[in-house]
């Protein structure tokens, strides 16, 4: 009798920096280049593999508009964590996808971000991380992801600009040429994740 194919997760870690924040994030953002990576990496890790990432209001209404785009049910290759801090302020987008995980709301605002941020990487088996633009949360994901997968596949956009870039100017990665400067999104997240997720 067959059995069911498990497949990868593959973690993202993204955001679009803001002006109001630390500059050195936002200075370097390319916005347009964070959505059309963050569109990329879910048309290609779905349905061949698990998109999991922290819902953030500039990232999750990128992936469901890849949701929509395509004809097969990929929802079920998704899984959404949102803190209950923020309850009162969840994106309708939200309600888009099925796989949602609600981790509890704790006294202050960083310890609600640390709790999820523990628990969706903390408590899945990833084979890959990705990150894209973002602030000092995605340094923060960065080094939690890190000494939760060891072994894990790192890929810091760099052309992305903010944390990303400084991730990736930090990390000694083989492919750092094409994660400066390749901006051809698709191609790139296939070529890197041959071997990571099935039917690529």
């Amino acid at each position: 009798m067959a059995t069911e194919k498990r497949l990868n997760n593959i973690f993202l870690s993204a955001s679009i920096p803001s002006p109001d924040r630390d500059r050195q994030f936002y200075d370097t953002a390319d916005i347009i280049a964070i959505r059309d990576a963050v569109k990329a990496l879910a048309s290609v890790v779905v349905p061949n593999a698990n998109l999991v990432w922290g819902g953030h209001p500039s990232i999750t209404p990128l992936i469901k508009h890849v949701l929509e785009q395509t004809n097969v049910d990929v929802n079920e290759h998704m899984t959404l964590y949102q803190s209950l801090f923020f309850e009162n302020e969840f994106i309708e987008d939200n309600s888009a996808f099925r796989n949602i995980i609600f981790t509890p709301k704790q006294e202050t605002l960083k310890e609600s971000i640390d709790s999820m941020r523990l628990k969706m990487i903390g408590e899945n088996m990833f084979s890959v991380g990705v990150f894209i633009g973002g602030m000092e949360g995605i340094v923060d994901e960065y080094n939690l992801f890190k000494e939760k997968h060891p072994d894990a596949l790192i890929i810091p956009l760099a052309s992305t600009g903010g944390a990303s870039r400084i991730l990736c100017e930090e990390i000694q990665f083989e492919q750092k040429e094409r994660l400066t400067n390749d901006y051809a999104y698709m191609v790139l997240f296939r070529d890197l994740l041959q071997g990571y997720i099935d039917s690529i």
